[in-house]
């Protein structure tokens, strides 16, 4: 399972599963968001990307 913000090199490089993230500087979050949101938002990206690597 590849998280990642450029598709195209993990496309490349052969990568099986790829999940889209949210930015190159914040893959993961956004510190624009508050505490809260930001963490929800983390957690939505793990849990999605953990759903695609079990199918």
């Amino acid at each position: 399972m590849h998280i990642c913000t450029v598709t195209p090199i993990s496309k490349t490089v052969g990568a099986a599963r790829i999940y889209p993230a949210q930015a190159i500087p914040y893959p993961t979050g956004n510190p624009n968001l508050t505490i809260e949101k930001e963490d929800k938002r983390k957690r939505e990206i793990v849990l999605n990307a953990l759903n695609l690597l079990l199918q």
